[in-house]
């Protein structure tokens, strides 16, 4: 079955870094968008990052460009997010997400994972 199990998230000061990391399994995972997505405190889930099958197409978030970078490593099923200059509403629940459909950016995911909390607090 599908997993994706995510980790790296914490406790950070603002202005600080994280990076997030997702390993998936129980798919082919090379054939498929990934995301990471967002639930802030108190609001719905939010896409932030999208990654193509190759690796080589982002999309992300206006609020995050130039502070995210997604990325993917196929070889090793897993995908990244490498978050830079952190601020307080930054904070949530961070999921890595599979596309629906294979071989397409339909930014519509059917699987994410259990979440990494992410804080950004001094």
């Amino acid at each position: 079955q599908v997993q994706l199990v995510e980790s790296g998230g914490g406790l950070v000061q603002p202005g600080g870094s994280l990076r997030l990391s997702c390993v998936a399994s129980g798919f082919t995972f090379s054939r498929y968008w990934m995301y990471w997505v967002r639930q802030a405190p108190g609001k719905g889930l939010q896409w932030v990052a999208a990654v193509n099958t190759g690796g080589y197409m982002t999309d992300y978030k206006d609020s995050v460009k130039g502070q995210f970078t997604i990325s993917r490593d196929n070889a090793k099923n897993m995908v990244y997010l490498q978050m830079n200059s952190l601020k307080p509403e930054d904070t949530g629940l961070y999921f890595c997400a599979k596309d629906r459909v294979a071989n397409w950016g339909s930014y519509e995911y059917d699987f994410r994972g259990q979440g990494t909390q992410v804080t950004v607090s001094s």
